[in-house]
């Protein structure tokens, strides 16, 4: 499968490696460097023990732990907790501006092009930074500030978007959660190309379709919730059988969740883990002391079920809306 793409395939594309922190880089089609792995912090407040105190320390670890790639969004309302972090890290040396990699996201109800770069400056200005590394626009579809649906075409979006990488403001661009159908459209009417599709990607949602389209075009895939239904609320439901996994990860020296990690990497797509864990944010940097082979690789994808653990159905009858129903 086109998707699956060898161990050898993969080192050709991670061809840096930050000497501070030992993550490699991949280049992306604007240039620009952006390290293979990124800590989540989206829904971070998600259970009932973690507060937005909790999202400053998550950064804080990830960066002492060696991780140089942040992702966050307006909508996640963490943005000032994550600058915070990052503000501590460079306070104690740990990391510099230039050598992080921070990625934030255009919330849906700032879509018309005159909205995109104010936008962008609030979310700076929340991060305490000067630029971003990566800008993407969170969704294709676009709503009012009460949430009712809106009609702005997201070429008119992306026209804003290009304004803030000439400005300065954002060094790359991008989207999250386009399908196939939208990013040709996209490509065919831009002067500038996406540099990344976020998307979920997971062993139990593979995305294969999705994966070779943006391999063809160099679109880079970071893909959010990497753990899909193995983990979570709606785990038990799918009584997954883990045993296949436990077993490679046993061969490796490894946890599961760290397989499921480097599985991603090897199909050449930039994991972005979250948790709030320090134990936890260590493991899941730690991936780059083994490789699994291409028949695990395969192995592994078998787990597909083809369901996401994010579909925001509430939205399906919004324009744009990018999932089947």
């Amino acid at each position: 499968m086109a998707a699956l793409v060898s161990t050898v395939a993969l080192l050709a594309l991670l061809y840096m490696v930050a000497a501070e922190s030992q993550v490699p880089c991949v280049q992306l089609n604007d240039g620009n460097l952006m390290p293979i792995v990124a800590l989540g912090t989206g829904r971070s407040t998600a259970k009932e023990s973690d507060t937005l105190d909790d999202v400053r320390k998550a950064v804080f670890y990830a960066l002492e732990a060696g991780y140089r790639h942040i992702d966050t969004a307006a909508a996640y309302g963490d943005e000032e907790q994550v600058g915070q972090g990052i503000a501590e890290a460079i306070a104690k040396n740990i990391v510099t501006r230039d050598n992080i990699f921070v990625t934030t996201k255009l919330w849906n109800d700032k879509h018309r092009r005159e909205q995109v770069v104010p936008a962008l400056r609030e979310s700076l200005s929340r991060l305490g930074l000067d630029y971003i590394d990566l800008f993407l626009i969170h969704f294709p579809i676009s709503m009012k500030e009460d949430g009712s649906p809106d009609y702005v075409d997201y070429l008119e979006t992306w026209q804003g978007m290009e304004e803030a990488k000439t400005l300065g403001l954002a060094r790359s661009i991008g989207v999250s959660n386009f399908n196939i159908e939208q990013l040709q459209r996209l490509m065919a009417n831009s002067k500038l190309q996406p540099v990344v599709n976020e998307v979920e990607v997971s062993p139990t949602f593979t995305q294969e379709p999705m994966i070779g389209f943006c391999m063809e075009n160099g679109i880079v895939v970071m893909g959010f919730s990497p753990f899909g239904y193995f983990v979570g609320r709606d785990s038990a439901k799918q009584n997954l059988d883990k045993t296949v996994l436990i077993q490679i990860a046993d061969k490796y020296g490894k946890s599961f969740g760290q397989v499921i990690l480097r599985y991603l990497l090897q199909r050449g797509v930039i994991p972005i883990p979250k948790s709030t864990n320090q134990k936890r944010i260590i493991e899941n940097i730690d991936l780059f002391d083994f490789a699994l082979t291409d028949e695990e690789v395969a192995t592994i994808s078998r787990y597909n079920t083809n369901n996401r653990v994010i579909h925001p159905v509430e939205w399906k009858d919004y324009p744009f809306y990018p999932y089947e129903n």
